[in-house]
């Protein structure tokens, strides 16, 4: 790639690239995807999605939305402190994403019932937690859905002591197509710029969400879906929907 290219021009015309590739290429994984959510929304399951640094923003794009599915919870590392009674500086240990046992607690924090599915969003696929949590999840007999680059976890060695990584443990794997290291404009002399893991991740999220939608109205179900609690009435709609999954959900300002 040459310098000319490392501009705003460049990464809109190299990201619509890949997204214009994903969007083809993926559709049967999205289809397997979409019929896990189907299958967990139709069985009064709830939709566990989990991230670290930022694949956090694909978890937010999934759990509590406005236009997305109702029955979605967010687990996150900092349910030790606003769950589990941990003190807050012990989100200041560089090291906590490391320790074993994280994922166990912050699973048994959010007590999931067994037809939950998880939904895993990692883009190296390594991290310790993460392994640990879809570790985890498949132990407890839970469906799981993997969100990771392949191009990057092929790439790199497994950090978890099983020696597996995340797009191992999946039933289904949805490829976000960054490359190694996740940016994407190479720079002149080395290194490369602007992350291309968050636009794709959040198309695969919502192709599947709409792709279940389908499914569900195909099927006479009404999906449960969110209201955007900035039209009149929506806010007390979802709090009507959100009723049915009373103690399952939480939803948090953070």
């Amino acid at each position: 790639m040459s310098v000319e290219s490392v501009n705003a021009n460049g990464f809109a015309r190299e990201s619509m690239t890949v997204l214009d590739r994903i969007t083809e290429s993926a559709r049967g994984e999205v289809t397997r995807a979409a019929e896990l959510i189907a299958a967990c929304v139709r069985s009064d399951g709830v939709i566990q999605a989990f991230g670290t640094g930022h694949s956090q923003a694909i978890v937010l794009e999934l759990a509590g939305r406005a236009g997305g599915l109702v029955p979605t919870n967010r687990l996150s590392i900092a349910d030790l402190v606003l769950y589990g009674g941990d003190a807050p500086s012990v989100l200041d240990d560089p090291l906590l994403e490391r320790r074993a046992g994280v994922a166990q607690r912050l699973y048994d924090l959010a007590a999931p019932r067994p037809q939950d599915l998880f939904v895993i969003i990692s883009n190296s696929g390594v991290n310790n937690v993460v392994v640990e949590m879809a570790l985890h999840a498949r132990e407890q007999g839970h469906r799981l859905l993997a969100i990771t680059s392949l191009s990057h976890t092929r790439a790199v060695p497994a950090a978890h002591p099983s020696g597996k990584k995340l797009a191992d443990l999946a039933d289904v794997v949805l490829d976000n197509a960054a490359p190694r290291g996740d940016a994407l404009l190479e720079l002149p002399g080395g290194g490369a710029v602007c992350a291309l893991s968050t636009l794709t991740g959040v198309m695969l999220v919502q192709m599947a969400v709409a792709e279940a939608a389908a499914l569900l109205l195909a099927s006479g179900d009404r999906p449960p879906v969110y209201v955007s609690a900035n039209v009149p009435g929506g806010f007390e709609g979802n709090l009507e929907l959100e009723k049915r999954y009373a103690g399952r959900i939480r939803r948090t300002a953070s």
